[in-house]
């Protein structure tokens, strides 16, 4: 796959439309050492079923046969390999992510389909819990409508007890480690019930390196670091006098 893996979304499509690609691919993601083993059983004693699809294990258990999807996020599903390995491609190569909506429309399906979709490769390619060194911004933000558009009983409701203007909309905070040397970024994000230091630091000390980290920040008092023992070194843009001052942005 390495000498011919697609660029573009239409050389991706007529790639994975031939199922000898797909199978190659998925082999080569699944088992990196080229070894096929049983996902029941773990034993090395299979054998493919060209004519089926399938493979067979020799191992002694009911589920001798089992397919290539069988023990991935492909198996309990309808969707062939030909929309699923297109999908994946889309969604490692949009730099800006893609939606359901956009997903469904370059393959043909629904959105409730594309969504599935989504939600089964995102979770395959979370990364292992693990803190970001180098360069890395943090910053939170409120999601949610604004009251004043929505209808007047959600409006009314939305607006009741309401001090800050943001107590019917979720805070959400998250990290992105740039990029360097063509590596792509990485990012964290998580729910939190507000934007107060309590909340804040301790997904930044979750996801930060203090050790050999670069942590960029706006100049919300939460982010403040003690000015004698600082937990991280630590660079604060004002968006009040400029939005980017050299490396320090949290765009």
């Amino acid at each position: 796959m390495a000498t011919t893996e697609p660029r573009t979304l239409q050389e991706a499509i007529l790639f994975f439309s031939d199922y000898a690609n797909c199978h190659r691919a998925v082999m080569e993601i699944r088992w990196t050492d080229g070894v096929v083993r049983c996902p029941h059983c773990g034993s090395e004693k299979v054998t493919y079923l060209e004519t089926q699809r399938r493979f067979k294990c020799y191992g002694n258990h009911p589920k001798a046969q089992f397919s290539l999807k069988v023990g991935t996020i492909f198996e309990d599903s309808a969707i062939g390999l030909e929309k699923w390995l297109p999908a994946l491609w889309l969604v490692v190569n949009c730099k800006n992510g893609i939606s359901s909506y956009e997903l469904a429309r370059a393959l043909g399906v629904t959105q409730k389909t594309a969504w599935f979709m989504l939600s089964r490769l995102r979770l395959a390619l979370q990364s292992d819990s693990q803190k970001f060194g180098g360069h890395v911004e943090v910053d939170e933000t409120f999601i949610g409508g604004q009251a004043r558009y929505m209808h007047k009983a959600k409006r009314e409701r939305a607006m009741k007890g309401m001090r800050s203007g943001r107590s019917h909309r979720t805070a959400v905070v998250g990290a992105i480690k740039r990029g360097t040397d063509g590596r792509p970024s990485q990012a964290a994000a998580r729910v939190i019930p507000n934007n107060r230091r309590s909340s804040v630091m301790p997904f930044v000390r979750e996801h930060v390196s203090a050790e050999d980290a670069i942590l960029y920040t706006d100049s919300l008092l939460s982010y403040q670091q003690h000015p004698v023992r600082p937990e991280f070194v630590h660079e604060m843009v004002d968006h009040a006098v400029s939005y980017v001052q050299g490396d320090i942005h949290t765009n």
